[in-house]
């Protein structure tokens, strides 16, 4: 009995000593996830703010089932945005770090450090530079080129395309240092004596890389590739201060599903729909977490 009543005092000490922090979890966490999928429930907008009401998950029905809501248009915009971003970061980011690994590559420092700079930019900095600086129709830099070639100037930001092409630029230049930081500092783990037995059986620099190297930097790549995929599938600021910024639309109708949410909570005041939006953004990343945690049936 002794033994039993002290592990129940110090399971009740434990909980006591750790109680502030799980208060404050529940306080910031838990909490506003639970109210907000109370407020997904109701019909709250700036008509019902004060009296609205219990409607159940016509809110939900409303952004899965009806087209012309448009949460799926997003959603299947921000899948695009996620595959073509990550698909371009992994290459453009091997091929760099390819180079910056290449024997009797000289001032290799020194482009490390350059290739870094936009990753140690403030984003916002960075995106309204690239706004204003590059992708103005009148004063832009990429505008006066074309005008130095005889080209009409081209609205960089104003088209459904061309502009989620300019995101993408954007976000590749903000992305991109990351990316080849890992990959860079995973190619130098690579023991060199593999290449060099690859070289006398002729095998050429696909296949080296093909078979030796992907195959070893994998497992360093991976999470960081898993982090930056769920940062690009909740992108927010390229976006939004590119294309949909109040005051500084370029007329372009792209959304990611958060630049849409975003639309509706805090530009048409639907409170209760936005509020679903947000629990289906959430239980797609807590189902993609899922997934991307599963370990193979070998591992288990």
């Amino acid at each position: 009995m002794d033994n039993k009543k002290k592990k129940w005092t110090e399971v009740v000490f434990s909980y006591l000593w750790s109680a502030p922090s799980l208060i404050l979890i529940l306080l910031i966490v838990i909490f506003p996830i639970l109210y907000t999928g109370y407020i997904s429930l109701t019909n709250m907008n700036v008509y019902h703010w004060n009296n609205y009401r219990i409607i159940g998950l016509e809110n939900y029905k409303n952004a899965l089932l009806v087209l012309d809501n448009g949460f799926l248009t997003a959603l299947l915009l921000t899948v695009l945005w996620t595959i073509v971003n990550m698909v371009l970061q992994l290459v453009i980011a091997f091929l760099l770090a390819s180079v910056l690994n290449l024997k009797g590559l000289r001032l290799r420092n020194i482009y490390r450090t350059l290739l870094i700079f936009p990753w140690a930019m403030p984003g916002y900095v960075s995106i309204l530079l690239w706004k204003t600086g590059m992708f103005n129709s009148q004063f832009g830099l990429l505008n006066q080129w074309m005008a130095k070639l005889g080209l009409e100037p081209v609205r960089w930001l104003g088209g459904d395309v061309s502009a989620f092409l300019s995101c993408t630029v954007v976000n590749l230049w903000l992305a991109l240092p990351f990316m080849i930081t890992i990959i860079d500092g995973a190619l130098q783990s690579v023991d060199k004596s593999y290449y060099e037995s690859a070289l006398l059986d002729g095998a050429g620099w696909i296949k080296r890389n093909f078979y030796i190297t992907i195959p070893l930097i994998k497992p360093i790549i991976a999470p960081s590739v898993i982090i930056t995929t769920f940062t690009t599938f909740k992108q927010f600021d390229v976006i939004y201060l590119l294309t949909q910024q109040v005051g500084a639309k370029t007329g372009a109708n792209i959304h990611t599903i958060l630049t849409y949410a975003y639309e509706k909570a805090f530009i048409t005041n639907n409170y209760g729909y936005s509020s679903a939006i947000s629990i289906i953004i959430f239980i797609i990343l807590i189902a993609f977490s899922a997934v991307t945690n599963m370990k193979p049936k070998e591992e288990r």
